[in-house]
């Protein structure tokens, strides 16, 4: 595996890498249309969504984001809730994250989509972005 590192999104027009798309992953068949709730009231609406489900842990997270809009919908997930997005801007970014929180959204890992976790299965991405969560959060104490 590659070393990956944090960086910090600014906020700008920028596209950021990948395909204007988003897996998610451990959302329940019930949190799917709440989801998509939280897209339309983020001005994203528009950008399609694949849903990550429990068997797609080995799959490459780039092989993940081929995948046509709304597969793996209506089919629970018991992997850690995560968003990986890709193609929007960093602002849009900033703009669902808020709408996030704003809307009591359970708490969720975030990634952007780089060249570098493409190439890493979702059950390695899920456990490096849960390393950096418990990292920030000691740093932060």
């Amino acid at each position: 595996m590659a070393a990956a590192r944090f960086e910090k999104l600014t906020r700008s027009e920028n596209a950021l890498y990948g395909p204007r798309k988003l897996v998610l992953c451990g959302f329940g068949r019930e949190a799917q249309p709440r989801f998509k709730k939280v897209l339309d009231f983020a001005g994203l609406a528009a950008v399609p969504v694949v849903w990550a489900t429990a068997g797609d842990a080995p799959v490459l997270v780039g092989d993940l984001f081929q995948r046509p809009a709304d597969s793996g919908l209506g089919v629970g997930s018991a992997l850690k809730r995560a968003v990986i997005v890709a193609g929007i801007t960093e602002n849009e970014l900033h703009t669902l994250m808020n709408v996030c929180k704003k809307t009591g959204m359970q708490s969720a890992l975030w990634a952007a989509l780089t060249p570098t976790s493409e190439t890493w299965t979702l059950k390695v991405l899920l456990e490096e972005l849960s390393a950096e969560r418990r990292q920030l959060g000691g740093k932060r104490r």
